[in-house]
């Protein structure tokens, strides 16, 4: 918790000391937490000079005195460990279990965080430093509520080496510890930490100020104690004649509450130091005022000086009565006397504050975990208001604007808090949980009501995100003026998503006409990744990219798969040639409407079968080829080139001869599994379709699958595609 400067040291032989075998056991956890960390830390010293161990024993004593449980100091030691193991989430979780683990590091990130805040204090910084490590405390807590108790005490503990050694410290860590170690353990109620914080600091900021209220303060010392005790007795002996059992005890007046009530009531020390101070504690509410009741009917109260902290409670939960009256003797009064009335309950909460109501216990073989005895979900609630307050008690500036004017804090409904920008709506605190849960946003509660998800959320709400089980974000989220987003991280993460959305679209319009150009070019077995590379790309998917972008020419590839130089082959093309003078084909023939003798082809982009509306255009050199009507390849050369259109249509097939076979792609898309190649092959085999070629392609468990099948017509094509569509896995089939 502060940091050291010397040399980390190995770790092996503390772990072997340690490590018993099995689980991590909390049998013992002070002891064996001790002996893990000695051989660590024991020849090492603190920045402050203090030796590594000797402070960790004594933060140990002070988080016992807090109310802290024999596993909370243990805890203490694993903190200074962590810079001296160069695994140390895995080694302490290892020895202890993964919540010690978590608790040590997240110490260990807050003492550095800090150190470095400090580092860069000036005299007029210290608002812009007291800003970060308020924020770096706050949000402390949302991790584990152990780690600010263990700040406390180290910081505690630094305050009192330096006193007692009279060894200076830095005024930006004096400072830091006024202004934001004091105020925290008094808003969490933590007050006998708090005044010996604030006037340690105060001794190292202002010692000659400090010296003289000592003076001063000693110099009545025995006087004052006289009299405390002659009240204590009086009080005590006239409460039990009135049938109320009363404890009373001499409240020391801690040095810088001097000073502040001084500065801040422009009083002289005379009127200040000699204040007397006792506190009356009692069994019940009732008792605090019959107390109260007997106080101001023999003393004569000051008026303006009193205030009934039960009846309403300080934010922070404290609850006593206090009042300052003053003896009357021989008509003159007599010196002010501070007395505070409480119950014992509220005494125990006024010593200790939240840290009395922390409970620990054991969780078995997952570690140790705190735990609220209270609920942690209600404590984290008061707690985060406490904080919050905290940072109003912090403002700065005559218009009273909190340090945090540009955040909030909200709850998960796990009770874990959450930072956000203000303004910030339901849909930015889904996106800052996760990013999956912010594009499955549909619905919110807060407070348990449901809200419009442009709701500008508020300090200390709890926060419940209702979702889909899948789904992306909706467009108007980044419309400025529905107020969705406050968050620029949430707006990006929405961008990032419809890019992505577009950048899949266009990926899959251009692997659609690649692959029709293969399927063009009789190429479908060529693999797509080398396809890619040969023409200059890393991947498949960066080629489809730019050619659905319309920024890669498809003639590119087309040069690629047949170079100008190379003439295709005569039986690349399959022609089918008319009878001289009869409208009746050959097997399989189709018909040139008004032209006997021409060569037909089946074109490959749409691949052509019986009973398919068709037409014809007039080839270069390749006669009449055949397209279905449908075909877009088509109805591009035919806007073009509207004069080759000509008129063709399926031929009967002759006496005798045997049924005409003809070849149809059929696509498929489907999740990826062992075995689904073959089941939709077995598919085409019960059917009787001949499948004379297949290409597939897998990315992230997604398959494409294009089988090239032998049909003699498509009649029952759309019947066979539905039992494929029906293999566990397939998403869609269709004909290409």
């Amino acid at each position: 918790m502060t940091e050291t400067t010397t040399r980390p040291a190995p770790a092996e032989h503390a772990l072997s000391a340690a490590t018993a075998q099995g689980q991590p056991a909390i049998a013992n956890m002070l002891e064996r937490a001790r002996a893990f960390a000695a051989p660590l830390i024991e020849g090492e010293f603190l920045d402050t000079g203090e030796n590594t161990l000797a402070h960790a024993d004594a933060v140990a004593a002070i988080v016992a005195s807090m109310g802290g449980s024999e596993a909370m100091q243990a805890a203490t030691y694993l903190v200074y460990s962590c810079q001296h193991l160069n695994r140390p989430q895995e080694v302490i979780a290892k020895v202890f279990g993964d919540n010690f683990a978590a608790l040590a590091v997240e110490t260990t990130k807050l003492v550095q965080v800090q150190k470095q805040t400090r580092s860069v204090v000036t005299a007029h910084q210290d608002a812009g430093a007291q800003t970060e490590n308020v924020r770096k405390m706050l949000l402390a807590f949302s991790r584990d509520l152990r780690v600010v108790m263990l700040r406390l005490a180290s910081r505690l503990q630094t305050l009192r080496h330096a006193a007692a050694s009279r060894t200076p410290v830095p005024e930006s860590l004096a400072r830091e510890s006024l202004q934001v170690f004091a105020p925290l353990a008094n808003r969490l109620g933590i007050w006998q930490v708090k005044w010996e914080i604030e006037d340690l600091s105060f001794r190292f900021l202002e010692p000659e100020t400090y010296k003289l209220i000592a003076r001063l303060l000693d110099e009545k010392r025995v006087e004052r104690e006289g009299y405390v005790a002659q009240l204590r007795e009086r009080l005590e002996r006239e409460l039990a004649a009135q049938g109320i059992t009363a404890t009373v005890q001499g409240r020391p007046k801690n040095i810088y509450s001097i000073v502040k009530k001084m500065r801040g009531k422009s009083l002289d020390f005379g009127q200040v130091f000699d204040i007397l101070a006792l506190r009356v504690i009692v069994t019940d509410v009732k008792d605090c005022y019959a107390v109260l009741a007997w106080v101001h009917s023999h003393f004569q109260p000051i008026v303006e000086e009193f205030d009934d902290y039960i009846a309403r409670p300080k934010a922070n939960g404290y609850q006593s009565l206090h009042t300052v009256v003053r003896e009357v003797a021989n008509g003159q009064a007599g010196k002010p006397i501070e007395i505070q009335i409480r119950t014992e309950q509220m005494h125990e909460h006024a010593e200790h504050g939240v840290a009395a109501h922390w409970a620990y216990k054991e969780a078995g073989p997952r570690g140790y975990a705190g735990v609220w005895a209270g609920g942690e979900y209600d404590a984290k609630i008061a707690v985060l208001r406490q904080l919050l307050a905290w940072e109003r008690d912090l403002a700065g500036g005559d218009q009273g604007k909190g340090l945090f004017d540009d955040r909030i804090y909200v709850l998960t409904p796990d009770a874990a808090i959450v930072e956000l920008p203000q303004g910030a709506t339901p849909v930015d605190f889904a996106y800052t949980v996760h990013t999956q849960l912010g594009h499955r946003c549909r619905g919110a509660r807060v407070d348990g009501a449901m809200v419009p998800l442009n709701t500008p959320l508020q300090n200390g709400q709890t926060v419940e995100v209702i979702a889909a089980k899948e789904g992306g974000p909706s467009r108007d989220w980044l419309n400025p003026d529905l107020a969705y987003l406050a968050s620029q991280r949430a707006r990006a993460k929405v961008r990032a998503w419809f890019n992505a959305q577009a950048t899949q679209e266009t990926v899959a319009r251009g692997r659609e006409a690649v692959e029709r150009l293969l399927q063009r070019e009789g190429r479908t077995a060529l693999k797509l990744d080398d396809l890619a590379s040969q023409l200059g790309f890393r991947s498949a998917d960066q080629l489809f990219e730019v050619v659905g972008k319309d920024e890669f020419s498809l003639r590119n590839i087309e040069n690629l798969l047949r170079p100008q130089e190379a003439a295709p082959p005569a039986d690349d093309v399959p022609l089918v040639r008319k009878p001289r003078g009869s409208e009746q084909g050959s097997k399989g023939g189709v018909l040139v409407v008004g032209v006997s003798s021409l060569m037909t082809q089946l074109a490959k982009c749409c691949r052509p079968a019986p009973p398919d509306a068709i037409s014809g255009f007039v080839t270069r050199g390749h006669g009449v080829s055949v397209h279905r009507a449908d075909c877009s390849t088509f109805r591009h050369m035919a806007n073009r080139n509207r004069e080759r259109v000509i008129e063709v249509e399926w031929g009967k097939p002759k006496a005798g001869a045997g049924d005409s076979v003809y070849a149809v792609d059929v696509a498929v898309e489907a999740a990826d599994r062992q075995g689904l190649l073959r089941d939709i092959s077995d598919v085409f085999a019960r059917e009787k379709m001949n499948v004379i070629g297949v290409q597939t392609q897998s990315v992230r468990g997604t398959a494409w699958m294009t089988f090239t099948i032998e049909i003699t017509d498509t009649s029952r094509l759309a019947q066979v595609l539905g039992v494929v569509a029906n293999v566990p896995g397939v998403r869609w089939a269709r004909r290409r």
